[in-house]
C-alpha cells in the first residue's frame, strides 16, 4: 500500500508540474501582446542607483522599468505618432505614476524624441 501511495503522489506531482508549466506558457503568451499607453523617462537623480535586477542604473544604457514583464525581457517601444522605435532591456520595476506603462532611460527617451515633453504615447511589444 505504501508504494501505491508514493506512486499516486508522484503522478499527482507530475500533473501539477505540467499544469503549472502550461499556465506559465499561457501567461507568457498573454504578455506577448502589444501594450499601449504612456511612457516617461527616469530623472537624473536615479543615475547610479541599483535597479530591481541588481544592475546599476545608467541613463546612457537602453534600459527600462515595467511593472510586470520579467526582468531581463527585451521589448520594442514604438511611438505610433512618429514611427520612432527603440529596443530596451527591462531591468527595473515601475513606473509608479498612474497612467504610465514604462519608464525609459534618458538615452531610450532621446531615441524616441520625447525628452522635451517628458512623456509620449507608446506601444510596448515583448520581443522574447
Amino acid at each position: 500500500m505504501g508504494a501505491q501511495k508514493r506512486f499516486i503522489r508522484t503522478i499527482c506531482l507530475a500533473a501539477l508540474l505540467v499544469t503549472s508549466a502550461a499556465n506559465s506558457a499561457l501567461a507568457h503568451d498573454a504578455e506577448a501582446e502589444t501594450e499601449e499607453g504612456v511612457a516617461s523617462f527616469y530623472s537624473d537623480r536615479f543615475q547610479g542607483a541599483t535597479t530591481a535586477s541588481g544592475d546599476t542604473f545608467d541613463q546612457q544604457a537602453l534600459t527600462a522599468a515595467h511593472p510586470s514583464l520579467p526582468l531581463g525581457s527585451k521589448v520594442l517601444v514604438t511611438r505610433p505618432d512618429t514611427g520612432q522605435e527603440v529596443e530596451v532591456l527591462i531591468n527595473d520595476r515601475g513606473p509608479f505614476v498612474q497612467g504610465r506603462i514604462i519608464d525609459l532611460s534618458k538615452r531610450a527617451a532621446r531615441e524616441l524624441g520625447m525628452i522635451r515633453r517628458g512623456v509620449a504615447p507608446v506601444l510596448v511589444t515583448l520581443l522574447d
